[in-house]
Parts: structure tokens; sequence; C-alpha cells
């Protein structure tokens, strides 16, 4: 009576120990921000820095995942370039890589039809190190060359902060 009883509770223990789940470490992703002081700084250098040159900018910053940290449309700026510098910070941060790069990529265009994505120059992904960590819209002047030039103002105002 006694080995049947002993036999029962190691089968018990046994079946409940290869039953019960493995417990395992719980596991995170460990991200950076751009924080938002510094985001509108940076928008303010590429509203400030279009603006010296006579254009009348719109400037978007998002994080890695494409939302938007801060938006700043500049004086005369037209109502369509809030839309245009957020699909540019959104692509550059979808794509991890610059518009003006991608612009000129004629096989990704057919992705041109999905929403918030634009292949026009004027997105500047921010980075701290190898690690995307946001992006940089600028919208409003004449030629995406243009607004690249016064996203990389922007991004060169906040990059040596940014850790």
């Amino acid at each position: 009576m006694r080995r049947a009883i002993w036999e029962f509770s190691l089968a018990s223990v046994l079946a409940i120990s290869v039953c019960r789940p493995i417990p395992t470490i719980a596991q995170t992703i460990a991200t950076h921000r751009v924080p938002a002081s510094l985001a509108m700084e940076a928008a303010s250098e590429v509203v400030a820095s279009c603006a010296a040159q006579g254009y009348a900018e719109t400037a978007v910053v998002v994080d890695a995942d494409g939302v938007t940290i801060a938006s700043l449309r500049g004086d005369r700026a037209g109502a369509h370039t809030l839309n245009s510098a957020y699909d540019k910070a959104y692509t550059a941060a979808s794509f991890k890589r610059d518009t003006l790069g991608l612009s000129q990529n004629s096989a990704i265009s057919s992705l041109a039809k999905l929403p918030y994505l634009i292949f026009l120059g004027g997105g500047v992904v921010v980075k701290i190190g190898d690690e995307v960590v946001g992006a940089i819209g600028a919208a409003g002047a004449p030629g995406g060359n243009l607004d690249d030039g016064c996203a990389r103002a922007g991004l060169k105002k906040i990059q040596d902060r940014l850790r």
C-alpha cells in the first residue's frame, strides 16, 4: 500500500511538472525617444532656416513609430504643408531612411498609394547611433531638396544632445 501511494505521488509530481508552463524571464525592448523640448527646438529651427531663405515652411517631428511629437506651421505656410510635412516625417520613420534618397528609387513608387507615404525630399531620420528614434518632416519650400536642407538644419540643432 505504501509503495502504491509513493508511486502515485511520484507520478502526480511528474505530471504536474511536465504540464506546468516553464517560467520565462520577461523581456522588453529598450528604445529611445526624442524629448518634446528637443522636438520643438528642431521644428523651430526648420521653420527659421527656411524663413531665412524666404520660404514659408512647416515642420513635423515624429517618434520612431510615426507619431507626432511636435508640429509647427510657419508664417504664411500653406495649409497643405501640415499634411505634407507629416507624411515626409512618417515615411522617413517607416522606412528608416531619408526621403530624398527614397524619392530617387523608382522601385518603391508603387507604395505611394499607401496612406501617409510620400516620396519627396524633406523627411530626415533622427538617430542615436544606429537606432532610428524619429524623423523630421519639412514642407513648403519650392522643392524637396530645399525642404531636405531645412529639415537637416533642424536635426543639426539637436543632434549633439540626443542620447
